[in-house]
C-alpha cells in the first residue's frame, strides 16, 4: 500500500534526487527508499569491531601508520 504526500523541496535537493535515479522513470519514492536504507544500519557493530576501531584510532593518534607503498612492498604487491 502506498500513500501520497506532498513535500516542499529546495530545487537543488530535487536536482540531486533526480541525479540519483537509476533510470529516468524511477520514482522519487524509490530513490528516497534507497537513501533511507543506506542511512539506517540494521546490524549494529559488535563489541569486537568497536574495540578494533578504538585500537586503530589510538594507533593513528600515536603515528603508528603505514603508507600504501610500505604495505605494497611488505606483501610483495605491485
Amino acid at each position: 500500500m502506498s500513500a501520497t504526500t506532498t513535500i516542499c523541496l529546495d530545487p537543488k535537493v530535487k536536482d540531486r534526487l533526480a541525479s540519483l535515479k537509476h533510470h529516468s522513470r524511477e520514482s522519487y519514492s524509490s530513490v528516497i527508499e534507497r537513501l533511507v536504507n543506506l542511512a539506517i544500519d540494521e546490524k549494529p557493530l559488535s563489541d569486537e569491531v568497536i574495540h578494533g576501531i578504538e585500537e586503530a584510532l589510538v594507533d593513528i593518534k600515536h603515528g603508528r601508520l603505514h603508507s600504501e607503498e610500505e604495505i605494497m612492498k611488505e606483501f610483495d604487491l605491485k
